[in-house]
């Protein structure tokens, strides 16, 4: 489960040096945007030797690629997939034949570098108009698919909409993301709160990003990772209002009771089912006992 994931522009050492230790659940090597065109290729070098050379811990690396249309994807394609990251990201990704393209492209770079056939996952970001109508499309196009991720600064561009700390703007795109996700059975990843000194405000923005659905949040300041990962844990009271709900039921089904209550409230299969889920939730966060 990935509630944080810390973008780290690739043209810089210091912050790749320190992405271990900045508590992100994973980090987003930036090549695209934090790039510009003329640092790409040195950028691209620095990167490499610092996957190479530090202490990664490749199962949180995702390393942010060009646009799929450009030379330089390929080439950033080709010089890190051998290195085995969890996680490429493609980026504005518009259609289904995007990861189709992308895929085909890395299967060949797994195959040649003796790698296991579809070990790399990908994690598109989706922030164009058009990629948010074929949400589905995308999330369905392949098995390497391990979640969405939502782009609103280029979305609301290409919307021609203004940008707000309330975002009412993109309440649509994240119900899109959200339920392509889940339709797929992948995580939806939220975008970044970018008012890096306003610590109250990404608070908010992460409670109504995990009350649409989100699985995580992206953030592009370190001050905003601890804020991000407690939004997206549980708390020990809704952890044992979990516990029980599944406690009620199974009492029920041992007393032949059809209808179960709790503190006066019927228990019926989708609060059940949700009571599962952050269980398991907490589980992976080692939060169970």
């Amino acid at each position: 489960m990935l509630r944080s994931l810390l973008f780290i522009p690739g043209n810089s050492p210091s912050m790749l040096q320190n992405a271990d230790v900045l508590g992100a659940d994973a980090y987003i090597i930036d090549l695209e945007d934090a790039v510009s065109p003329k640092e790409k290729d040195a950028a691209r070098l620095l990167v490499i030797n610092a996957i190479k050379a530090l202490d990664f811990d490749k199962n949180k690396t995702i390393v942010r690629v060009n646009p799929l249309h450009t030379e330089d994807c390929t080439v950033d394609i080709q010089a890190i997939v051998p290195l085995a990251p969890a996680f490429i990201m493609p980026t504005k990704v518009s259609c289904a034949e995007d990861i189709i393209k992308i895929s085909e492209l890395i299967e060949l770079i797994e195959e040649k570098s003796k790698l296991e056939i579809g070990r790399t996952k990908l994690i598109p970001l989706i922030e164009t108009a058009e990629g948010i109508e074929n949400a589905y499309h995308i999330a369905n196009s392949s098995d390497r698919i391990a979640a969405l991720f939502l782009g609103a600064e280029d979305l609301t561009s290409d919307m021609q909409a203004i940008r707000t700390k309330q975002g009412n703007e993109i309440a649509y795109a994240r119900s899109r993301i959200v339920t392509a996700a889940r339709a797929c059975n992948i995580e939806a990843i939220d975008t970044p709160f970018t008012d890096a000194h306003d610590y109250e405000g990404l608070i908010e923005d992460a409670r109504i990003a995990r009350s649409l659905g989100f699985t995580g949040k992206a953030s592009i300041s370190p001050h905003h990772v601890e804020g991000i990962n407690k939004a997206f844990t549980p708390t020990y009271e809704e952890i044992n209002y979990a516990k029980n709900v599944i406690e009620a039921i199974e009492e029920g089904k041992r007393l032949g009771k059809g209808a179960v209550s709790l503190g006066g409230k019927m228990i019926d299969r989708p609060i059940v089912l949700r009571a599962q889920k952050l269980l398991n939730v907490a589980k992976q966060l080692g939060m169970e006992n």
